[in-house]
């Protein structure tokens, strides 16, 4: 009998050890995390990131063309609109050779000085008569200020034409040198002829080739549109 109970009493601790650790098992499978909790969705670090969008190449601005001009040939100004045209009583005009000494005068440069109190304008060219010539020395058209068909000139200060006597033609001789003021008015006169004083000689030699300048006051500008002749 002592050795069946104490069957019973064995086979009851192991009864009980296996329900203990079967409710053990149950308990820790309960607490652990399941497959879907470890496996969720990636975390918001974990997911790829959108690229960046690349701007595309922005045009740069071009830069405006800059207008290029020719150097302006007077000296016309707004200052000058209002004065009157200058006639003989108001200027002297001389003439000054351009050649080395000894040489033929082909290259003059004209001189005209106010000599009166007030500015007065000179307008275009001037008339330029040589001698018998049956016509008014032609202009050069370039030479044209392109800002006002006038110079102005204060008291005192000058004005200047070239004038180119000959080419490779035949010529002829002036014993006179006259020059005429235009007035505002193209095809106008301002004046009668001056007589002006020949450039250290009591002859030019002159043919259809002679030219001359529009009045500017700057005598090296004047000077330009002749002397490569």
């Amino acid at each position: 009998m002592n050795a069946a109970v104490r069957r019973s009493r064995g086979n009851w601790k192991a009864a009980l050890f296996g329900a203990s650790t079967i409710a053990v098992l149950l308990v820790s499978t309960a607490c652990s995390p399941s497959a879907s909790e470890g496996q969720g969705a990636p975390r918001t670090s974990d997911r790829p990131s959108t690229p960046p969008t690349t701007a595309g190449p922005t045009s740069s601005p071009q830069p405006s063309a800059t207008p290029t001009t020719k150097p302006n040939p007077g000296s016309s100004s707004t200052s000058g609109t209002a004065a009157a045209a200058c006639t003989r009583a108001d200027l002297t005009v001389t003439a000054t050779s351009q050649e080395e000494k000894g040489k033929p005068v082909r290259h003059i440069l004209l001189t005209a000085t106010n000599t009166s109190g007030k500015t007065c304008n000179v307008y275009r060219y001037p008339y330029v008569q040589l001698g018998d010539a049956k016509a008014a020395v032609t202009d050069i058209k370039d030479s044209a200020d392109p800002d006002g068909p006038f110079a102005a000139i204060a008291p005192g200060k000058e004005a200047y034409a070239a004038l180119l006597l000959s080419g490779p033609m035949d010529e002829a001789p002036a014993k006179t040198l006259t020059v005429a003021l235009q007035g505002r008015d193209a095809g106008s006169k301002a004046s009668t002829p001056i007589d002006v004083a020949l450039p250290g000689v009591d002859t030019l030699i002159y043919n259809d080739f002679a030219r001359v300048t529009h009045w500017m006051t700057a005598s090296g500008l004047a000077l330009r549109f002749i002397m490569s002749s």
